[in-house]
């Protein structure tokens, strides 16, 4: 009872504020008739006069209302113009929009129970909240699942929280959710982090054997210094690139990788790879298709460093004298680059997960190529910051057709 009078009162209140502003509203309205209107009258009386006279004052005069004259003072002459007509009409057209105004007036006085009306989903809302907030709080429930998650083992990357609780059922739900979130992500971790310390033993398992190498026969002997050097020099190149690599990602993945977005020509980036191709690596054939008009939105050297990651990709991986083909197409609302050789291709089970780090099929494991499986990644990490699709055609001994597509631009 106490909510339905306070709503009462609310409405109360709400009404009276809103009819104050509407009295204030009227009263401004009607002191704007009477000072337009008058000065339209003031207006058509001054065009009455010569135009070679300048008024110089005005004054009202008249000893009552209805016989009210405006008088114009001129250089020359005293105009004088009865304003008992204007006075009569303008007093009709306010009588009728004051009769007009209090009927609004005193009719606003009704809308206190239509306010009350609209006022009565929240008076519910109020009383259900407040009989809510009666009931008294059991937290043998929320007890229940502590206890469950207390007791998932934190090393054991199938636990599931359970309390066999139907009304806890969709928390369970979300927590368990969450759960093989964090657990994934602390198994790609370790993951992570285990084949990067694989892939950097081994540079240094090199330098430190040619180290000691030296440090035995190096020093007398011209040959095993010159080819020590050389070897050292070479895994430090290597690891250098797989430590530029990791950070790449590493920005990557903190959002800390920025990207210089523009209107760019993606035949133009194209051609630039296919030409650097073809001057660094005699060894195969490097065919070019392009397209006019092919723009979109990204970052010209991120694009360009997929494209390369691709090519040097299809390099290693076919033999000396094959096509590798670089083209550019349009379909539809869409612009993609291809490349395509003629290599040793990807068996079936291997293709969904090329593009997870440090992955390396059998065959690439066991060539003489090198590489540290992060390239594809990053090519993989770059479409995706551009809001691109990349797709991987490939058969064993035939070749590999990459496909990697983004929004065209006009």
């Amino acid at each position: 009872m106490n909510i339905n009078k306070r709503t009462s009162s609310i409405a109360r209140g709400i009404n009276t504020a809103f009819w104050f502003n509407k009295l204030k509203a009227f009263f401004t309205v009607d002191i704007l008739i009477v000072l337009v209107s008058f000065g339209l009258f003031c207006y058509k009386s001054y065009l009455t006069i010569p135009t070679d006279e300048y008024v110089r004052r005005f004054d009202l005069t008249g000893q009552s209302i209805d016989r009210i004259i405006l008088e114009l003072y001129t250089d020359i002459t005293l105009y004088s113009f009865p304003m008992g007509e204007y006075i009569y009409f303008i007093g009709i057209i306010m009588g009728v929009i004051g009769v007009y105004q209090v009927l609004n007036l005193f009719g606003s006085f009704t809308y206190t129970s239509r306010i009350r009306k609209k006022l009565k989903p929240l008076n519910e809302l109020a009383l259900k909240a407040e009989a809510i907030s009666e009931v008294p709080l059991d937290t043998t429930k929320f007890e229940e699942l502590e206890e469950a998650i207390l007791k998932v083992p934190a090393d054991n990357a199938g636990a599931r929280i359970s309390t066999g609780d139907e009304d806890l059922a969709s928390i369970e739900a979300a927590l368990n959710s969450l759960l093989y979130r964090m657990q994934d992500a602390r198994l790609q971790q370790a993951r992570f982090v285990d084949d990067a310390s694989h892939e950097l033993r081994t540079p240094i398992a090199v330098i430190q054997g040619y180290a000691n190498m030296l440090d035995r026969w190096g020093k007398d002997d011209p040959a095993v210094l010159e080819e020590s050097i050389k070897a050292i020099k070479n895994e430090s190149d290597n690891m250098k690139e797989l430590i530029d690599q990791l950070l790449f990602l590493a920005r990557g993945d903190n959002g800390r990788q920025k990207l210089s977005m523009d209107r760019i020509d993606l035949s133009s980036v194209i051609r630039e790879v296919w030409e650097e191709s073809m001057m660094i690596d005699p060894d195969h054939k490097y065919v070019l298709e392009d397209c006019d008009n092919c723009y979109i939105y990204g970052d010209n050297a991120m694009i360009k460093q997929s494209v390369r990651i691709f090519v040097q990709n299809a390099a290693k991986y076919s033999d000396k004298g094959n096509n590798i083909k670089l083209a550019v197409r349009k379909n539809g609302a869409k612009i993609c680059y291809i490349v395509q050789d003629e290599g040793i291709g990807i068996a079936g089970d291997e293709l969904s997960h090329i593009f997870e780090r440090f992955y390396r099929s059998d065959k690439a494991r066991n060539s003489s190529t090198g590489g540290s499986g992060l390239g594809l990644s990053i090519a993989k990490w770059i479409i995706d910051a551009h809001k691109g699709n990349v797709e991987v055609l490939s058969r064993q001994d035939i070749g590999t057709r990459i496909t990697v597509s983004f929004d065209a631009v006009v």
